[in-house]
């Protein structure tokens, strides 16, 4: 079986969450599939993807944002694809002679429509009037055999808004465990917060932000790259006295030593399909509080510190819970096992699980 593995939206030089998920699950599918009759190849649009993804056979196609991909199947006819699995739902498909399972990360643009600003302005017009209605998402979901969904979360809100009558299967997003763990000691008296993510509105960072006026002597780090606008606009909230550190990017080993030197990671995100940083944070023994949102409650129920997103008081109630000693040990403690409970191994095999089905039904 000929499996093709529609890597094409893999950032460089540095991943974003659905540039991991593809990267993660690629190396996981090419592991398990080594020595069997499944023969892999990942889809890229630029060579220097080659850099964030597992060693891998490859082939290059056209850029997913441009004006050939509704043709792209007639190439992928012409390679003999069995069956091809793509990290997102847009993929081209006109005429295609092989199974198609497209994956469906979140519906957060629908309740959040401004786009990411790195996408070309015919681009970021089309993402907006894409999320006016579902019927379009309905329309492009429908043309695969099967959709695939991130999360338990994801896969409800296509049941709850009828998106496709095709079947829905979780390939899940997961954070690769780590062994050893981390020795460092007790954060609970650290006083440093980590936030790992975008700087979307519906990221709600200002709120992050305005609970420091609750937590003196507190330092949050904003890990990720942002626009010097949004970080003049951010700088301007910040308490008197309190302390935000802006990393403009960092380094996995820069990142993993933030993490092992915080009391917890934190988000006040309003929405998610997923939420790999929390995951992560988890498998390193980091606690986390977070948002009462139902998909981190599917991540880390048992695990998390939960708070209302719009009141930095709440954030902060949240965060203070965690200087207990007692309390922080028990929550380091039990979240690598809650983290383990979502594995890249797992999904692979649930997706080449999937793709044989798919390529026999297809073959009678």
């Amino acid at each position: 079986m000929k499996l093709f593995f529609d890597a094409r939206f893999t950032r460089f030089p540095h991943h974003d969450g659905i540039s991991r998920y593809g990267s993660e699950l690629l190396g996981a599918l090419l592991r398990i599939t080594r020595g069997t009759e499944v023969e892999v190849t990942a889809i890229v649009h630029d060579e220097r993807q080659l850099a964030n993804l597992p060693e891998t056979p490859y082939v290059v196609l056209a850029n997913p944002v441009s004006a050939k991909e509704p043709f792209v199947a007639a190439e992928l006819n012409a390679l003999g694809a069995d069956v091809v699995f793509s990290t997102m739902q847009v993929m081209g498909s006109w005429r295609r002679n092989y199974a198609l399972v497209l994956t469906l990360h979140d519906l957060i643009y629908y309740r959040h429509p401004l786009p990411p600003r790195d996408l070309p302005a015919p681009v970021r017009l089309a993402w907006r009037l894409y999320h006016t209605a579902y019927w379009p998402q309905r329309v492009l979901l429908d043309r695969a055999d099967a959709v695939a969904a991130v999360s338990r979360t994801t896969a409800d809100l296509i049941a709850q808004h009828g998106l496709t009558r095709r079947p829905v299967h979780i390939v899940s997003n997961a954070a690769t465990p780590v062994s050893p763990l981390p020795s460092r000691p007790s954060g609970h008296d650290a006083r440093n917060l980590v936030y790992m993510g975008a700087f979307l509105p519906y990221k709600n960072v200002e709120s992050l932000i305005g609970a420091l006026e609750h937590l003196p002597g507190w330092t949050l780090h904003l890990t990720s790259r942002i626009e010097p606008k949004r970080e003049r606009a951010l700088r301007a909230l910040v308490p008197a006295r309190a302390r935000v550190v802006f990393h403009h990017g960092v380094s996995d080993e820069e990142y993993a030593r933030l993490l092992d030197s915080a009391t917890a990671l934190v988000t006040a995100s309003l929405d998610e399909g997923f939420g790999l940083p929390v995951i992560e944070a988890m498998s390193r023994g980091v606690p986390v509080a977070v948002s009462d949102l139902q998909i981190f409650h599917e991540l880390a129920d048992g695990v998390a510190e939960f708070f209302d997103p719009r009141d930095p008081a709440d954030i902060a109630r949240a965060v203070t819970t965690l200087t207990d000693a007692e309390v922080w040990a028990a929550r380091a403690g039990s979240a690598p096992g809650k983290a383990a409970e979502f594995s890249w191994e797992r999904s692979a095999r649930a997706l080449l699980e999937l793709a044989r089905d798919l390529h026999t039904q297809r073959r009678s």
